[in-house]
């Protein structure tokens, strides 16, 4: 089994910066794409930014310039910086992994954090 934990959210001013971390445990053989997902209050799941192996990344045109999605692949982490916060920004926020396990190295699942509240205080 793939485990997720999330830290980092909070409460901050608009305009202020937090910085989000999800690490994965458990029998991880390969991890392939990581990625950030929000859900404000009575909206869907939305993309925040994704992260390839290769370290490509995309962005959601609303936090282009703003948010910053990093990886560290030794320690099975992602990253997401978050500048120049808005109220918009308010929501829980999902760490999302494509990985595969030892138990079946082919076969790859997508793995979700518990998530994590971000409120920005105008």
């Amino acid at each position: 089994q793939v485990q997720l934990v999330e830290s980092g959210g909070g409460l901050v001013q608009a305009g202020g910066s937090l910085r989000l971390s999800c690490a994965a445990s458990g029998s991880i053989f390969r991890i392939t794409d990581m990625g950030w997902y929000r859900q404000a209050p009575g909206k869907q799941r939305a993309l925040v930014a994704t992260i390839t192996s290769g370290g490509n990344t995309n962005y959601a045109d609303s936090v282009k310039g703003r948010f910053t999605i990093s990886r560290d692949n030794a320690k099975n982490t992602v990253y997401l910086q978050m500048d120049s916060l808005k109220s918009e920004d308010t929501a829980v926020y999902y760490c999302n992994f494509r990985a595969s396990t030892f138990i079946n190295s082919g076969y790859y699942s997508a793995y979700w954090g518990q998530g994590t509240q971000v409120t920005v205080s105008s």
